[in-house]
Parts: structure tokens; sequence; C-alpha cells
């Protein structure tokens, strides 16, 4: 059975860059535009900003560096890193990256540059950077189409309290972790084959203190991980993430899941609590676009002439990609560029591109290219290049 709609969507607003999705890719692209004096509205789903790296409780900002030594990731990927632990680290506080001056000290044996923050301290933190910035925060907000003309988007339909209304645009940021303004345009997408292993970590407080308990799919770096040892799945199903009952399902899992877990804690300790749960379905990969090129796991060390900045590893020590402009856009929509999970990578490479400091590199490259032009198929990189070098951003390795 069908119902056939017609609708008349009101254009209640207009900006010069539409950001949408509020997590660590949406937050350095909406930065960035509005430094750059561009009008920017940023929608987020939640009433808090941060995605997965606060709703979903996974507070663990990965490597700014190679393991060995280097640091790869500059610019809003640092800036966002120190700002989570303005008012305090909870965790992982890399004293040899923050309070030392000893290059010595950053080796692979020392600690690598992340941390582990609060993510309520960071998401009121990250809301008031932005509006100091000038950016319009729409909360409570769903992007659920886009009007088109033949090869770029015009408006996206998004709908809230207020009802369905339309923003107008000159340039999209597809933050949205799940590639749907993409998909919505019509761009070419994949999903990811594997699907997600079911997540549920919350916060509890007891006899050993607060406490992040990272239940079901835990990020484990390589050297950390028990030789032999399996991953035990909480149950025996993997999730796409783009399904509204599956994604109602895992969550009532995950709460279940929760529980479960205190349960079997309060029987050591009696006064142990849950202090939060995720707010947000734990899903790592779900679907991204397929752009000009396709960066894959075994290009490390790589040279691209188009390299919009650097990223490492975060589960081993050593290896360094340069990210290609050409993995952000599809030239199928000329106006709209991708960032964090979204960007165009291979189901091995989209593990490593997922993680926070990733998120901020693309981020910040994505909305500085939309700051400079409606078609990207037309941009001068080299002028992009120069701007996010004078941003503080290093490119390629060869300039480590």
């Amino acid at each position: 059975m069908m119902i056939n709609e017609n609708l008349t969507t009101p254009v209640t607003a207009s900006c010069d860059v539409l950001v949408c999705g509020g997590g660590f890719a949406g937050i350095a692209a909406a930065l960035s535009a509005a430094r750059q004096g561009k009008s920017v509205i940023l929608l987020e789903k939640s009433f808090m900003l941060g995605g997965l790296g606060t709703a979903g409780l996974v507070t663990i900002y990965l490597p700014l560096c190679d393991g060995c030594g280097r640091q790869v990731s500059f610019g809003i990927a640092e800036e966002l890193l120190r700002l989570s632990i303005s008012l305090g680290a909870e965790d992982r506080y890399p004293d040899n990256w923050l309070d030392s001056d000893d290059p010595s000290r950053r080796t692979a044996q020392d600690k690598r540059f992340q941390v582990q923050y609060n993510a309520q301290l960071f998401a009121i933190l990250a809301e008031q950077l932005l509006v100091q910035n000038g950016v319009r925060i729409l909360y409570g907000t769903y992007a659920v189409g886009v009007s088109k003309g033949e090869d770029r988007i015009e408006a996206v339909i998004v709908e809230n309290k207020s009802g369905r209304q339309a923003i107008k645009l000159h340039s999209v940021v597809d933050a949205t972790g799940d590639c749907d303004i993409a998909h919505f345009a019509g761009a070419p997408t994949e999903n990811f084959k594997q699907g997600n292993v079911l997540a549920a970590w919350y916060y509890s407080v007891g006899q050993n203190g607060y406490k992040l308990n990272q239940v079901g799919a835990a990020d484990i770096p390589e050297d950390q991980k028990t030789p032999g040892r399996q991953v035990q799945m909480l149950v025996p199903r993997r999730f796409t993430g783009l399904d509204g009952e599956e994604i109602s399902e895992m969550t009532q899992l995950s709460h279940a899941a929760t529980l479960n877990h205190l349960l079997k804690k309060r029987e050591m300790d009696e006064n142990a609590l849950p202090v939060t749960m995720a707010t947000t379905p734990q899903i790592r990969m779900s679907r991204r676009i397929v752009g000009e090129a396709t960066l894959h796991d075994t290009q490390l060390h790589t040279f691209f002439e188009d390299s919009i900045g650097m990223v490492s590893d975060w589960r081993s020590r050593g290896p360094v990609y340069e990210v290609p402009f050409s993995t952000l856009y599809s030239a199928k929509v000329k106006n709209l560029i991708t960032a964090g999970r979204c960007t165009s990578v291979t189901d091995s490479m989209w593990d490593i591109m997922r993680v926070i400091p990733c998120c901020a590199v693309t981020g910040e490259a994505a909305v500085t290219a939309a700051a400079m032009t409606d078609d990207f198929t037309k941009l001068n990189v080299a002028e992009l290049q120069s701007v996010l070098q004078a941003n503080g951003v290093i490119l390629h390795e060869r300039d480590l």
C-alpha cells in the first residue's frame, strides 16, 4: 500500500554552507566555515554535539600521532583534542605530548597522542565554541530529502518540531555518518558489507570510582589484544545501521546488555550504579560515498598530490595515510562534499577512517573547500591546500 502526498515545503532559511551532522566531522566543518566568514547552519538530529563520541559514549580521542614519535594530524583535529580536556581529562592523559618538550619521550614505547575525555563537558564546550564563531545550530532536526537540479543540491528538506521545511544553500557537507545526503541526492554510495557488532558502553560509579564500561564492540589496538583470544559478541548477529526497525531492536538489545553487565558488577559491588548510557546506537560504519578516488588500507606512506591532511592507524603503530581530496566528493553532485566516515574508502580502510581525528581532518578540509566553491569538480586544489597549510595542517608525510 502506498500513500501519495502532495507537499508544499516552505523555505525557512538559507546559508552559504549547510553542515548535516553534528559529530566531530560536523563540528570541525562548521567551525572552519564560520572562521572563513561564511554563513553556516549545522543540523543535528539529537540534542548534543559529538555524535558517537558523546551521545554514543565512545569517549576516546584516538591518536593524532603515528605511535612512533611523530604527530600526523593537525589543525582543528588537535584543537578539538585540547578542547575536550580543557576542563580535565578522564584517562589516558598524554603528558609526554602535552606537558613535555622532549621529542625523545614521544616514542612507540611511550603514550600515544590520545586521551579519554568527558562526553557531556565536550558537548557543551563544542556548542559554545561554534556559537561564539557564529554557527547556527538546529537540534532535533533530521534531513529527510533534497531538492535537486540536474547535478546540484538546491536545498535540503528537514523536519523538526516546527514541521517540514527547506534550507537553501550554496554547498552542503554530508557529515551524517550514514551518508544520508549523498543517498538522497542520488550520488553513488556503498554500504558496509560486514555490518556492526552490538555494543553497550556505559558509565558507572562504585567502589572503583567513576568508570567507562566498554561492553561489546571495543576499540582495542592490535598491540593491546590478548594473543589467541577471540572477542565474544553480545549477540550472534550484525547490524547495518540503515533500517529503522533494526536500529530500534539494536538499541533495545544494547539496553539489555547494559543492565546485564551492571547486575553482574553488583554481585561484587552492591553499590554499583549506572551514571549514563549511550543515547545513540553505537554504529561504527554504515554507508559511504563512492568518490572520484577511493583510499585503500594498503596505501600507507603513499604520496598524493591532492592530499588534504594525514591520519594514522589507531590500531597499530607506524602507518600514516595521506587523504586525497578526491575521496571526499563525487562529480555526480557538484556542490556536495563528505566528511568523517562518509568518505570514499575500502571496507578495510573504513575502520581506520571512522575515528575522531580522521573525522576532524576531513571535516576541516571538506568545509574549507565548500567555503571556496560550490562546484568541487572545478576547485583549484592547490589553493585549498594553501588555506589548510595556513591553518596549521601538514599535508604530506615527507614534510613532517
